[in-house]
């Protein structure tokens, strides 16, 4: 491949070793960059043009720098997913664990072990698969509600499926919050909420002292299930992970579930993953006032996690 070629492939981000392989001398590079037809980017690295780099520029850069490389973690999915680390933050790197590449500043380089496999080297820029990815930036991510958020958005958004996903996860032995991780996206593979329901029982109810609801019941005449009924004060609590509950139709179910329960004389509340995980105490709070407006006379326990009043 031609310099040239190389410069509108890669939007004017050329290696000093692509310029050399398509023909230039060290003394071609050199006059190139005193006359600022070309300008230093990284070591071994240039741009042509002499502005501001464009995002998609910064990651070639760092592509470049340690090439053989790939894109990883959150510079992976970037520009295509909102996971991604948008224009600002360092460029995440792969190179194979048998390597030695120095990071330098605005690039992080990773050594990763088998890179060869996890990578589309046909990628512009080369960028590992989503799902290795997806599982970087799920395992990182700063708490345990962006994870999963990760990982469910991904999924509705057809980034990956479920299935590869396990296939990554059985992968990584050696995995923060892989337990997490893994049970989260076993429910995605099976469509069903069951991490949520328990993070529900644990976190919120069981955690301040809520009375315990019916798991999975019927109210009397009807015959859809509900996740969670508190039958003395007619209250029902949907659990909906909104991997699970974005089609028309399921919208349209939920709509008549919860029409036929006030009709029965039952008020339903909805919490998803942001609630139960990101605010489990704010939850408890409200629906333990729900609860004694209509009858409940129990009083909210303080967890270790709680604020104090």
């Amino acid at each position: 491949m031609t310099p040239h070629e190389h410069l509108r492939r890669q939007d004017g981000v050329v290696s000093r070793r692509q310029l050399l392989a398509g023909g230039l001398t060290e003394n071609d590079v050199r006059r190139l960059l005193r006359r600022r037809n070309l300008v230093r980017v990284h070591p071994g690295v240039m741009v042509d043009h002499n502005g501001p780099l464009t995002h998609r520029q910064r990651l070639w850069a760092a592509v470049l720098l340690g090439a053989p490389a790939a894109l990883w973690g959150p510079s992976a999915l970037s520009p295509t997913t909102t996971a991604g680390a948008g224009a600002s933050g360092p460029v995440h790197v792969a190179v194979d664990l048998t390597r030695r590449v120095n990071s330098v500043s605005g690039v992080r380089v990773h050594r990763v072990s088998g890179l060869e496999g996890l990578v589309l080297w046909n990628g512009a820029p080369p960028r590992v698969r989503a799902e290795v990815a997806l599982v970087e930036v799920a395992a990182t991510a700063h708490d345990e509600l962006t994870a999963i958020a990760v990982l469910a958005d991904a999924v509705r958004n057809r980034t990956t499926t479920p299935e590869r996903l396990r296939a990554e996860l059985s992968r990584r032995r050696a995995l923060r919050r892989r337990r997490l991780l893994t049970d989260v996206v076993g429910d995605l593979v099976d469509g069903t909420d069951s991490v949520l329901e328990l993070r529900y029982l644990t976190d919120v109810e069981r955690a301040h002292g809520l009375p315990r609801g019916e798991r999975q019941a019927r109210l009397e005449g009807l015959r859809a299930r509900h996740d969670v009924v508190h039958r003395d004060e007619r209250v029902v609590v949907e659990l909906d992970g909104r991997a699970h509950h974005s089609s028309t139709h399921d919208r349209f179910r939920d709509l008549e579930r919860d029409t036929s329960a006030l009709l029965a004389g039952h008020v339903t509340v909805r919490v998803g993953w942001g609630q139960v995980v990101g605010h489990p105490c704010r939850t408890a709070r409200t629906v333990a006032e729900l609860l004694r407006a209509r009858g409940w006379t129990g009083a909210v326990r303080r967890c270790p996690r709680c604020e104090p009043n």
